[in-house]
Parts: C-alpha cells; sequence; structure tokens
C-alpha cells in the first residue's frame, strides 16, 4: 500500500530541504488545478512501501488570506494526505509553532519535526522533545533536514503518525480559547461533524477570525437564526487578536519545561549594523548582490569551457559526415543547430549554475533574509516583496539567471510579477551590442542613448507593474514580508550542492527542448534549400516591409529584432548576412559561438542605416524578448505556458512600440 506524506510549514523552515531530500530525482513541478500556484508532488520507496509527497506551499498561517493558504488547507481537510509532517523553525520556536497551532483541530494525523537544530544548539538552545511529545500526543523529533544521514528519525515519525493516526491534543489550546466570550458562544452554534475533517474547535476560530471560506461553510449548515447569531459575535469580537492570543499563550505552555535557552544580551553584530543601517543598507545589499553576480562567473566555468567543448566538434564532425557522404542539409542540421545548441545551452547554463549556487550560499548563511528586509518597503511599491530586487540585479548579467532567482519567492503571483520586470533589465548580451552601435553611430553622444535606454527601462518596469500586477498579485495580497532575521549560520555544503545540481539538471532539460525547437525553426525560416533562392524568412521580411518601415527598421533591420529575440548575440550577424546576401543561418550560428561578425559590419551598417533607423533597432532589440533560453528559464520558473506567451508576447508588442515612438522622434532631430 502507498501513503501520502503533505509537508506543511511557513516560508524557509526546510520545506523544500525535506522535499528534495526525501524523493530525490523522482518530483515534477506544476501548477494546482485551476489555481496558478507551485504545485511540488514527488515519491520515495521506503521497505517495499511507496510513498507520495506533496511540498505544499510556505505560508504563515492556514487563514484564507491567499491561493496558497486556501489550497494547503483544502489539501489537508481533503483527505488526500495520510499525514501531515508539520515542520518547525527550532531556533525561532515560538514563532515557527504558529502554524501548528493554526493547523490543531484538523482532524488528520501529524507528526511535528522540529528543523535546523543545529542551528539552535549553536544557540545554546536544548529542546526536550519528548516532553513535548507527551504534551502534544503526537511524534515529535528534533532534526537537521540538510543531514541526509538522519533521516531514519524522520521515517519512523511518519510511520509512527501514520499507524496510530496521531492527532494533536488540543485540549490546553481549547483552555485558552475557553477565556474567549466570543468563542464560547461560537462553538455552542457549531456541533461536532458538522463539515468532515475540521473540529468544531477550529471552525469556531475561524469563524471568529472571519475566515470567508469557513464562514461560506458554516453558512451551508446553520439556521438562518444561528447564522445571523454567527454575524452578531464576529462583530462583537476582536477576531484574530485575540484567538492569535490565546495561540501563542497555548505555545508558550507547549514550550514550559521543554524548552531550555541560556539567557543572553541581544546584540546586533557587525553585519547587521552594516546591512540593517538606514543610510548604508541599501548601498550594502547592491554591493553584496553585485559581487556575488560577478562570483557567479566562477563556478561557471566548467559549464562554459563544456560548452566551447562541444563548439570545437563542429569541425571535425562537418568533416567526418562529408567524409561518410551525408548531404548538405543533413550536416548543417547536425552542426548548425543540434551542435550549436547545445553549445549555446551550456554557456548559458553555467551561468544558472553559478548563480544557484552563489545565491543559494548566500541564502544558507542567512544574508538573503536581510537583503529581502532592506528593500521589502521599496519593492512594495511595485506590488512585489524585498527579495525581488535580486532577480532584477542579476538580470543585468543574465535574464536567465534572473528568472532562475525568483526560486526564492515563495508567492507564485509576484514571482511570475518578478519575472515579468526582469524582462526589462537589459542583459549583459544587449550591453555587449548596445554600445557598439551607439558609438557607431552618434559618437559622443552614444552616452546620451545609453541614460535614455536607462530610463526607459525604468518607466518599462512601471508600466509593466500596473498592467500585469492587477491580475498577478491583488490589491488586498499587496502586503510586505512578516518575518524574523535568521541567525546566521555556516552553510550545508552537501545540501547545497544537491540542490543547485537537481535545480540545474531541471533547467538544463527544460531549455534544451525550447532552444532546440525555436533554433530548428529559425534554421527552417533562415535555409536556402533552393541555391540562389531567397530563404523563407527574407521572403517575408520582403513582404512585410510596408509595415516594418513604421517601426523604423527596413525588413533586414526586422529580421535582425527577430534573431535577437533567439539571442542578443546574432542580431549584428544576421545584419551582416542579409546586407550581403550572406547566408543568414551560418552568420547567426557563428555569432552566437562567439564569432565576431564581418569585420566591414562597420561600413555596411554606415552606408544602408539612418540615424533614426539604428536609433529605433537599438531601443527595439533592447527590450524584446531577452533570449529563447530567458523564455524557456521563465516557462520553467512559473509552470505556465500561457503566462509565459502573454510575457513574450507584450514584449514583443512593447518593444516595436518604442522603436516607433523613438524612431520618429528620430526623424525629428535627423
Amino acid at each position: 500500500m502507498s501513503a501520502t506524506i503533505a509537508l506543511l510549514g511557513q516560508p524557509n523552515s526546510g520545506k523544500s530541504t525535506v522535499f528534495n531530500a526525501l524523493t530525490g530525482l523522482k518530483q515534477h513541478v506544476g501548477n494546482w488545478p485551476g489555481k496558478t500556484v507551485e504545485k511540488k508532488e514527488g515519491s520515495f520507496t521506503l521497505n517495499g512501501r511507496e510513498y507520495e509527497v506533496a511540498d505544499l506551499p510556505g505560508s504563515y498561517s492556514l487563514t484564507a488570506n491567499s491561493d496558497e493558504e486556501v489550497i494547503t488547507r483544502d489539501f489537508i481537510a481533503s483527505g488526500k494526505a495520510d499525514v501531515v509532517c508539520i515542520l518547525a523553525d527550532s531556533s525561532q520556536l515560538q514563532r515557527s509553532l504558529y502554524m501548528m497551532a493554526d493547523y490543531a483541530g484538523i482532524n488528520v494525523p501529524s507528526f511535528l519535526v522540529l528543523n535546523m537544530a543545529d542551528v539552535a544548539a549553536d544557540q545554546g538552545k536544548k529542546i526536550d522533545t519528548a516532553v513535548l511529545e507527551e504534551k502534544l500526543g503526537i511524534p515529535v523529533i528534533s532534526f537537521s533536514a540538510t543531514d541526509n544521514k538522519k533521516y531514519d528519525a524522520f521515517y519512523k515519525a511518519m510511520n509512527r503518525a501514520l499507524e496510530n493516526k496521531s492527532l494533536i491534543n488540543v485540549s490546553g489550546l481549547e483552555e485558552e480559547l475557553e477565556k474567549i466570550d466570543a468563542y464560547n458562544e461560537m462553538r455552542r452554534l457549531i456541533p461536532e461533524g458538522k463539515v468532515e475533517n475540521y473540529s468544531s474547535m477550529w471552525l469556531g476560530v475561524k469563524a471568529i477570525e472571519n475566515d470567508k471560506q469557513v464562514v461560506e461553510k458554516l453558512k451551508e449548515v446553520l439556521s438562518d437564526a444561528d447564522e445571523k447569531q454567527m454575524e452578531d459575535i464576529q462583530r462583537s469580537s476582536n477576531g484574530a487578536l485575540d484567538t492569535g492570543n490565546s495561540k501563542f499563550a497555548w505555545i508558550d505552555a507547549l514550550l514550559e519545561g521543554a524548552l531550555n535557552e541560556k539567557k543572553s544580551q541581544v546584540s546586533i553584530g557587525k553585519l547587521d549594523r552594516l546591512f540593517l543601517s538606514p543610510v548604508w543598507g541599501k548601498p550594502a545589499v547592491v554591493i553584496t548582490i553585485l559581487l556575488g553576480l560577478i562570483g557567479s562567473f566562477i563556478p561557471a566555468l566548467p559549464f562554459m569551457g563544456l560548452g566551447a567543448g562541444i563548439g570545437a566538434l563542429k569541425a571535425p564532425v562537418a568533416s567526418a559526415l562529408a567524409s561518410a557522404g551525408a548531404s548538405e542539409i543533413i550536416t548543417t542540421i547536425v552542426c548548425n543547430v543540434i551542435i550549436q545548441s547545445f553549445q549555446y545551452i551550456f554557456q548559458m547554463l553555467g551561468f544558472v549554475f553559478g548563480v544557484l549556487f552563489v545565491f543559494g550560499l548566500l541564502e544558507e548563511v542567512g544574508i538573503m533574509a536581510r537583503i529581502s528586509y532592506v528593500f521589502d518597503n521599496t519593492m512594495a511599491k511595485l506590488g512585489l516583496q524585498g527579495k525581488s530586487v535580486m532577480p532584477f540585479l542579476i538580470s543585468f548579467g543574465c535574464t536567465m539567471g534572473g528568472a532562475a532567482g525568483t526560486r526564492v519567492i515563495d508567492n507564485w503571483g509576484q514571482k511570475v510579477l518578478t519575472i515579468a520586470l526582469a524582462w526589462a533589465v537589459p542583459c549583459g548580451a544587449a550591453w555587449a551590442v548596445v554600445p557598439t552601435l551607439s558609438t557607431l553611430f552618434f559618437g559622443p553622444g552614444a552616452v546620451v542613448v545609453i541614460i535614455a535606454i536607462l530610463a526607459t527601462m525604468v518607466l518599462h518596469m512601471w508600466i509593466t507593474a500596473k498592467i500585469f500586477g492587477r491580475k498577478l498579485v491583488k490589491k488586498e495580497d499587496r502586503y510586505g514580508m512578516i518575518m524574523e532575521l535568521p541567525p546566521y549560520h555556516k552553510p550545508k555544503w552537501g545540501a547545497l550542492l544537491r540542490y543547485v545540481f537537481g535545480r540545474t539538471k531541471d533547467t538544463f532539460f527544460r531549455v534544451a527542448k525550447v532552444v532546440l525547437l525555436v533554433c530548428t525553426i529559425f534554421w527552417l525560416l533562415s535555409y536556402s534549400f533552393v541555391p540562389g533562392a531567397d530563404p523563407i524568412l527574407c521572403k517575408i521580411g520582403k513582404a512585410i516591409e510596408p509595415v516594418t518601415k513604421f517601426f523604423g527598421m527596413g525588413w533586414q533591420l526586422f529580421m535582425a529584432f527577430i534573431a535577437s529575440s533567439v539571442g542578443k548575440e546574432g542580431a549584428l550577424g544576421v545584419i551582416s548576412a542579409l546586407f550581403t546576401d550572406g547566408s543568414v543561418y551560418t552568420a547567426f550560428s557563428d555569432a552566437m559561438s562567439g564569432a565576431a561578425a564581418s569585420g566591414d559590419l562597420n561600413s555596411i551598417l554606415l552606408a544602408n542605416v539612418t540615424r533614426p533607423e539604428a536609433l529605433a533597432f537599438i531601443f527595439a532589440i533592447t527590450f524584446n524578448m531577452p533570449c529563447v533560453v530567458a523564455l524557456a528559464a521563465t516557462y520553467q520558473e512559473t509552470c505556465s505556458a500561457k503566462w509565459t506567451a502573454k510575457i513574450a508576447a507584450y514584449y514583443t508588442v512593447g518593444a516595436l512600440v518604442i522603436a516607433t515612438i523613438v524612431y520618429h522622434i528620430g526623424l525629428l532631430i535627423w
């Protein structure tokens, strides 16, 4: 027989670490049916028995304030979970146990895992799990999720909870709640068993807190008179303030005799004096992220070297295929599509590996929480949380890395909005092309062009936040983070590397599919199957040139604009090929592999492109879709083809609108 385990806990309680350790490679990510909230499921086998694991969305309570909390609650109460693993942070036990207090009264077996026991020990805290277990009536273990050698205790607690169908002893919590008059009145209205898997105590608490979903459930089973009385009680009570105080009082009673900690004077360390400074905090955070961004290239080098090695195979493979009598088309597909695509994938993948490693390390030691705290108020103006600042800054190097960096954001809507805004940040590849073109056409005026691009970026992000924010982050969900800064602690290298390699592997498979598909389509459109004839891409470009001229781009520049959505590096190569009747795909492929564009590109551009057209093209490729790997990374992180397509279409159309405006301004100047 199989069993399903649900992992429940607040953000940063270690749920993802436990999930990855339990399921290994047997996991998949998607969205919950009907909801755009990330769904992580996996499985593992123990002693011949199959276990399914659901990593429920992180939330601070089970009150239905967000989709994440509703999904978590409904999944547990639906009976799909045979047992719930409640995770709490041992180093901040009182706050972290609030989730368990909010869960108490749901009639699904559970066990309590006090994670980060090593951090608590470093703080001088000793937790007697036997005392807690006796008071709670469910298995309780002290645990460190990053230590793979100590999962035997986890499995034993899990199986005990399954076999004994252990439910939390709520008698102590009820005693605290009965001190509230409104609670006693509400309880009299709600007999046991009225709503399956929820105790009348739990329903009464949520009714006082005016939980809309619970209120609707109760209206279905209460008489009209009782319903009216319920509304009267809600109006006369202090709601969540009273019930919250009762829950914390119960937690304090649980920890009495179970938690022993050394009394120490609270002091702020040197790092926190810097990071939390009202003057130096933000500059320190920005410098930390930029140094991390630069440092990401160090662990990225082996992947980039592997990419270069794959690229070096093109010549010998082409020679071998020619010797075997393969046709030119077969040789081109193998060398310029397949091998070239994998060279490009591994070079980009290296940066993702580096970003995940460096910023995963910052998360491990506790710095990421400080970054989030410092920028929380600033990001809130865009409907985001402080963690979003990191993907924005990373995107100056690589948008794919920026998308991967949103994994630390636990709210799905805020994650998607962050990615949508990060696309407006010109990546490293754009900065390799834009200054070249700006200097060529505008000389010293290139500085003004760069400043205009940065100003447009800020305006673009603000407009995008207004457009997408309405659907992704509702007004009532636009709250800052409720958090307690975790203590600094040493990283667990094994757990960090397992996470980084696992995420990189997942990224590789998702990105490879998209890159191969798009590059194959681009090759089909740009390859001349009939000698001397224009490829399909050129025929389309010439046919729509009357329209593209309005955007400020002749058909050659417009085709280069399309190529920039595959990779910014290839845009100049495509321009060179189109103005000299060369092979479009060969030029694009060479540019993507790092080969320099034609030596006479400057003279080609100056002879064929006017200043207004150049300005329109510069802005168009800067704010176009970053690249195909960024598209794949966006799909991987959002788990939504619909939203990925929306963002891609929005940026393609937006780039053309910006190009049109810039072009017509240019016509007035020159």
